[in-house]
């Protein structure tokens, strides 16, 4: 399955989106939150549209799904994350249905702390099936999985 966008945009349009939540008294977010956000945007573009919003690998870490190359990109900063203005300006270019799920992403699981996000990925079939019952980490979280559980569980 082909994806829409890269990561780093998606990534960049969580951050945005949570500078401005920030105005009305919500906290910054933080590489753990972005990662499980980004985590639950892939399962529920997946389920809802069928349509993968990002290409690279979602794999099972101690703390939950991470996205690699997100991870590297601001695990020097992981309390800092910010965005550019030509950063926010590519945000355009995401379709009005992928900007529908982001949303309704960040509105549902926004809300939890990034613990709290940690905690329920490790209740999900998706990272539990990925970590092999605890015997296994840093191994790959399969998208028809994440689909199928977002699917039964969130719709």
């Amino acid at each position: 399955m082909e994806a829409r966008y890269t990561a780093e945009l998606i990534a960049h349009w969580f951050i945005w989106r949570n500078k401005v939540a920030e105005k009305d008294g919500a906290d910054p977010i933080t590489l753990m939150k972005l990662l499980k956000l980004m985590y639950y945007a892939e399962s529920g573009s997946l389920a809802i549209n069928n349509v993968s919003l990002f290409p690279d690998p979602i794999e099972a870490w101690t703390h939950g799904p991470v996205i690699p190359s997100i991870w590297r990109k601001y695990h020097e900063s992981p309390y800092c994350l910010t965005v550019s203005q030509d950063d926010v300006e590519q945000l355009s270019v995401i379709q009005k249905d992928d900007r529908q799920v982001l949303l309704d992403v960040f509105e549902t699981f926004g809300q939890y702390s990034a613990w709290g996000l940690r905690n329920l990925t490790h209740a999900e079939d998706p990272w539990r099936e990925a970590v092999n019952g605890g015997m296994a980490r840093s191994q790959p979280i399969s998208r028809e999985t994440m689909k199928k559980y977002f699917a039964e569980n969130y719709i």
